[in-house]
């Protein structure tokens, strides 16, 4: 790797990423799926680590935008648009683009930028940059606006890199693909589908092309690298980045369009079982349930013991009221050994329909262990310990469901319930640490005149449990 040019120290630059990410976060909705974000992780860290050190821990995210763009954060924050891992081909592609931006964090060009505009402040740089990167929606969005507002005012702030950084940043990164195992033919096949924007046809220019500029120069330079370093390997089973594919499809894209894009993939290749998956998640997003699990069966015909099309049609006979062939599925699924937390869900609330309470919370207690950020199973546990009668649990699990949720004067209600009588120590002290959060930020909103932090349902302190311990307003 080249010397770092004048660049901001890694203690400022990892402190401007917590500036980015409250923007980024602020402005785009993240897909926070297991299944999709396990698998982009997965294939970033393979990349991480091939190297040989890095100042940074990586952390890669999802953005639910059919728009075509991805982008690196200081210190390592690595973004994906969902509309641009639709569109790629197989998992070659996808670790392409993420060498690059890998590659982009380790020689600093993040942190050169922010150095040579540093009189404009570090706080308020990391927002700018943050708000014209993520670009959500092309040249037309709120985030560009913002950026070229803030510029068109007087600040002088290179937000594209340069055609040097660009080619470095290919040059490294396919340093690393290779070194992980990858021919690198996926970033050259990537970039001619960011250029041509074939895949949904909208005229926009690609938010990629903005900030990522001279994607032809950077083609030739790919293409005489590949040339110049052929490497031939045995493709690896791509089922996986299919079915990783068809959901981000079938979930997370433009409904209409990916209904479309399924049916015409289906016509050529009736016997994929990724595709029926992803046509099944696609119309159950439409609400055609019945064709919908026609589409699951299909799939499941040709992928017989596949965890995920057990658990879609699971789900879809749970949504129906078919409990018994809901459970089949579900516990197949399990016992498989499905990582998807739908799985925990949806079982967990097929025992509740049946009168099986013990499994219940046992589920859902599994459930939120290995997805403590899954807020719906804490919900459906407290339901199932008002069932069993345990009131104290119930209103412990409700009340970090609601604190998840930021309804705050809901959660502490609950809280303090469960506090009064809860008699395990961990969970009681627990509860007594969100009370003080929670106290301490209704304080706090008392005294912003900006207005007030939190939430209040309309009758949360009149929440109850009835006489069966279902939860009821």
């Amino acid at each position: 790797m080249a010397p770092v040019a004048s660049a901001i120290t890694i203690s400022r630059e990892e402190e401007m990423a917590k500036e980015f990410l409250k923007t980024v976060f602020e402005k785009v909705k993240l897909v926070e799926d297991p299944m999709v974000l396990d698998y982009v992780n997965h294939v970033g860290d393979r990349i991480v680590s091939s190297l040989s050190s890095q100042v940074f821990s990586y952390h890669f995210y999802v953005i639910q935008e059919d728009v075509y763009n991805a982008f690196a954060s200081p210190a390592g924050h690595i973004f994906v648009n969902s509309g641009l891992l639709a569109a790629m081909e197989d998992e070659e592609e996808l670790a392409g683009i993420l060498a690059h931006e890998i590659a982009h964090v380790l020689c600093r060009h993040i942190s050169q930028r922010i150095e040579r505009s540093k009189k404009i402040g570090y706080a308020t740089l990391a927002g700018l940059i943050a708000s014209v990167l993520v670009g959500a929606g092309g040249s037309s969005s709120a985030g560009s606006a913002l950026g070229v507002g803030s510029m068109a005012a007087g600040q002088s702030l290179a937000l594209a890199f340069s055609r040097e950084d660009e080619i470095q940043a290919d040059q490294l990164g396919m340093e690393c693909l290779r070194k992980a195992g990858y021919t690198g033919a996926g970033l050259l096949s990537v970039l001619g589908k960011i250029r041509s924007k074939q895949w949904f046809g909208t005229q926009q220019i690609p938010t990629y092309l903005m900030t990522h500029p001279a994607v032809e120069d950077r083609m030739a330079y790919v293409g005489a690298w590949l040339d110049r370093n052929p490497l031939s390997m045995t493709p690896a089973e791509p089922y996986v980045f299919d079915r990783v594919r068809a959901r981000v499809l079938g979930r997370y894209t433009d409904e209409a369009t990916a209904l479309k894009w399924f049916e015409n993939e289906l016509q050529d290749h009736p016997d994929h079982p990724a595709l029926w998956y992803g046509y099944g998640l696609a119309l159950a997003r439409a609400g055609e349930r019945p064709r919908a699990i026609d589409a699951l069966k299909r799939g499941l015909e040709r992928k017989a013991f596949d965890p995920y099309l057990l658990q879609g049609l699971g789900e879809l006979y749970f949504l129906n009221g078919r409990y018994a062939d809901a459970l089949s599925l579900l516990e197949g699924a399990a016992g498989i050994g499905s990582q998807d937390p739908d799985t925990m869900f949806y079982l967990g609330r097929t025992f509740l329909e049946l009168g099986k309470i013990d499994q219940a919370a046992e589920a859902f207690e599994t459930l939120v262990q290995t997805y403590p950020r899954y807020d719906r199973a804490f919900y459906f546990l407290g339901e199932s310990y008002g069932r069993k009668g345990d009131m104290p649990l119930a209103h412990y699990f409700l009340g970090q469901h609601y604190h998840q949720q930021k309804s705050f004067q809901t959660a502490l209600f609950h809280l303090k319930k469960a506090a009064e009588s809860l008699q395990d120590p961990e969970k009681k002290a627990e509860a007594g640490k969100l009370i003080r959060e929670i106290e301490k930020l209704k304080r706090s909103s008392e005294r912003d005149s900006d207005g007030p932090v939190i939430r209040r349902p309309p009758l949360a302190e009149e929440f109850i449990f009835d006489q069966s311990g279902r939860t009821a307003w």
